[in-house]
């Protein structure tokens, strides 16, 4: 049976003096171990959490940003599918956006660094295949969603 993870793809809008528009960047964290890879905050359900409350959880814990201080988008949900320490491994994401595009990240000993980055950096530092895919499907929809 795969192992099963939530998290959340949380962003923030930019706003760009002199520029009628907002730049949107993706809230990255590197891993403090293994090949030190970048990802929004996941990790494993915990028993009698619903997949939301465990992304939001784990954001908290990751990230030190707290649900109060997010966003939900509706109609954004993404599930991957990859194997990971060679068992199979599917992680479900939404969309956040932080209230307030200077809040404060706070990370835990999971991760070593954080980083705010418009779409192609987060895809470059994304490395695999299926993160970078979701990371463009939530751009795609964020941009379609502007009035």
């Amino acid at each position: 049976m795969a192992l099963r993870a939530c998290g959340l793809i949380i962003f923030r809008r930019r706003l760009i003096p002199k520029v009628d528009n907002t730049a949107i960047e993706f809230l990255l964290l590197q891993a403090s171990d293994g090949i030190h890879h970048w990802t929004p905050p996941k990790g494993h359900v915990e028993p009698g959490e619903s997949d939301l409350e465990t992304a939001l959880r784990e954001t908290q814990e990751e990230a030190g940003i707290e649900a109060g201080q997010l966003t939900i988008i509706e109609g954004f949900r993404r599930e991957l599918s990859y194997v990971a320490r060679e068992k199979p491994k599917i992680v479900i994401y939404w969309l956040a956006e932080v209230k307030d595009c200077h809040v404060e990240v706070r990370l835990s000993h999971e991760h070593q660094a954080y980083r705010w980055l418009e779409l192609e950096d987060a895809c470059q530092l994304a490395q695999f295949e299926e993160m970078k895919a979701a990371l463009q499907e939530g751009h795609q929809f964020l941009c379609s969603r502007a009035t």
